[in-house]
Protein backbone atom coordinates (compact mmCIF):
# COMPACT_ATOMS: atom_id res chain seq x y z
CA UNK A 1 0.00 0.00 0.00
CA UNK A 2 1.32 3.40 -0.95
CA UNK A 3 0.10 6.61 0.63
CA UNK A 4 1.14 9.85 2.28
CA UNK A 5 -0.46 11.54 5.28
CA UNK A 6 0.08 15.06 6.60
CA UNK A 7 0.09 16.27 10.16
CA UNK A 8 0.82 19.59 11.81
CA UNK A 9 -0.34 22.94 10.62
CA UNK A 10 -2.70 25.16 12.56
CA UNK A 11 -2.69 28.85 13.42
CA UNK A 12 0.35 31.11 13.53
CA UNK A 13 0.90 34.85 13.78
CA UNK A 14 2.71 36.74 11.02
CA UNK A 15 6.42 36.20 11.48
CA UNK A 16 5.82 32.97 13.34
CA UNK A 17 6.71 29.38 12.51
CA UNK A 18 4.99 26.06 11.94
CA UNK A 19 6.17 22.61 10.91
CA UNK A 20 4.31 20.17 8.73
CA UNK A 21 5.05 16.47 8.73
CA UNK A 22 4.31 13.91 6.06
CA UNK A 23 4.28 10.20 6.82
CA UNK A 24 5.38 8.32 3.72
CA UNK A 25 4.34 4.69 3.21
CA UNK A 26 5.42 2.42 0.40
CA UNK A 27 7.70 4.86 -1.42
CA UNK A 28 11.44 4.83 -1.90
CA UNK A 29 13.06 8.20 -1.19
CA UNK A 30 15.70 7.39 -3.78
CA UNK A 31 13.32 6.82 -6.67
CA UNK A 32 10.37 8.97 -5.63
CA UNK A 33 9.85 12.63 -5.04
CA UNK A 34 7.89 13.92 -2.07
CA UNK A 35 6.52 17.41 -2.21
CA UNK A 36 4.42 20.03 -0.51
CA UNK A 37 1.66 21.79 -2.39
CA UNK A 38 -0.87 24.32 -1.21
CA UNK A 39 -4.25 25.56 -2.31
CA UNK A 40 -6.49 28.47 -1.40
CA UNK A 41 -10.17 28.52 -2.37
CA UNK A 42 -10.65 29.57 -5.97
CA UNK A 43 -7.04 28.95 -6.92
CA UNK A 44 -5.19 26.01 -8.38
CA UNK A 45 -3.04 23.81 -6.21
CA UNK A 46 0.58 24.97 -6.44
CA UNK A 47 3.83 23.21 -5.70
CA UNK A 48 5.98 25.04 -3.18
CA UNK A 49 8.76 22.62 -2.27
CA UNK A 50 9.82 19.13 -3.29
CA UNK A 51 12.60 16.70 -2.40
CA UNK A 52 13.73 13.47 -3.96
CA UNK A 53 16.39 11.26 -5.48
CA UNK A 54 19.40 9.61 -3.90
CA UNK A 55 21.06 12.99 -3.40
CA UNK A 56 17.98 14.53 -1.83
CA UNK A 57 17.66 17.25 -4.44
CA UNK A 58 15.34 20.04 -3.46
CA UNK A 59 13.24 22.66 -5.17
CA UNK A 60 11.60 25.75 -3.69
CA UNK A 61 9.22 28.17 -5.26
CA UNK A 62 10.60 31.69 -5.23
CA UNK A 63 8.15 33.12 -2.71
CA UNK A 64 9.13 30.60 -0.02
CA UNK A 65 12.90 30.49 -0.60
CA UNK A 66 14.78 31.45 2.53
CA UNK A 67 11.68 30.98 4.71
CA UNK A 68 10.67 27.34 4.19
CA UNK A 69 12.91 24.28 4.50
CA UNK A 70 12.06 20.81 3.28
CA UNK A 71 13.83 17.80 4.76
CA UNK A 72 13.43 14.07 4.97
CA UNK A 73 14.08 11.41 7.59
CA UNK A 74 14.58 8.09 5.82
CA UNK A 75 14.77 6.13 9.06
CA UNK A 76 11.28 7.22 10.05
CA UNK A 77 9.77 7.62 6.58
CA UNK A 78 8.93 11.26 7.10
CA UNK A 79 9.25 14.47 5.15
CA UNK A 80 9.03 17.80 6.91
CA UNK A 81 8.29 21.35 5.88
CA UNK A 82 9.63 23.89 8.33
CA UNK A 83 7.91 27.21 7.71
CA UNK A 84 9.44 30.34 9.23
CA UNK A 85 8.61 34.03 8.90
CA UNK A 86 5.07 33.14 7.95
CA UNK A 87 2.93 35.66 6.11
CA UNK A 88 -0.85 35.93 5.82
CA UNK A 89 -0.56 34.94 2.15
CA UNK A 90 0.89 31.59 3.25
CA UNK A 91 -2.56 30.67 4.59
CA UNK A 92 -3.82 27.66 2.64
CA UNK A 93 -4.51 23.96 2.80
CA UNK A 94 -1.16 22.23 2.49
CA UNK A 95 -0.91 18.84 0.82
CA UNK A 96 1.83 16.25 0.82
CA UNK A 97 2.25 14.46 -2.49
CA UNK A 98 4.42 11.74 -3.98
CA UNK A 99 5.29 10.27 -7.34
CA UNK A 100 7.98 8.35 -9.15
CA UNK A 101 10.61 10.82 -10.26
CA UNK A 102 10.94 11.36 -13.98
CA UNK A 103 14.24 12.15 -15.71
CA UNK A 104 13.10 15.79 -15.67
CA UNK A 105 13.76 15.90 -11.95
CA UNK A 106 12.35 17.43 -8.84
CA UNK A 107 11.40 20.81 -10.28
CA UNK A 108 9.21 19.07 -12.83
CA UNK A 109 7.43 17.21 -10.05
CA UNK A 110 6.74 20.44 -8.20
CA UNK A 111 5.41 22.02 -11.37
CA UNK A 112 3.07 19.16 -12.17
CA UNK A 113 0.34 17.10 -10.59
CA UNK A 114 1.78 14.17 -8.62
CA UNK A 115 0.03 10.83 -8.53
CA UNK A 116 -0.44 10.36 -4.77
CA UNK A 117 -1.93 12.91 -2.39
CA UNK A 118 -2.64 13.30 1.28
CA UNK A 119 -5.87 14.78 2.63
CA UNK A 120 -4.41 18.18 3.46
CA UNK A 121 -3.64 20.26 6.54
CA UNK A 122 -4.92 23.77 7.16
CA UNK A 123 -2.39 26.52 7.82
CA UNK A 124 -3.72 29.91 8.87
CA UNK A 125 -1.50 32.93 9.40
CA UNK A 126 -3.32 35.74 11.12
CA UNK A 127 -2.82 38.29 13.86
Amino acid sequence: QMYVAESGGGLARPGGSLRLSCDVFGFSFESHGIGWFRQVPGNEREGISCIGGSAGSTYYRDDVKGRFTISRDSAHNKVYLQMNDLKPEDSAVYYCAAELLSPLGIKAMCSGVPEYWGHGAQVTVSS
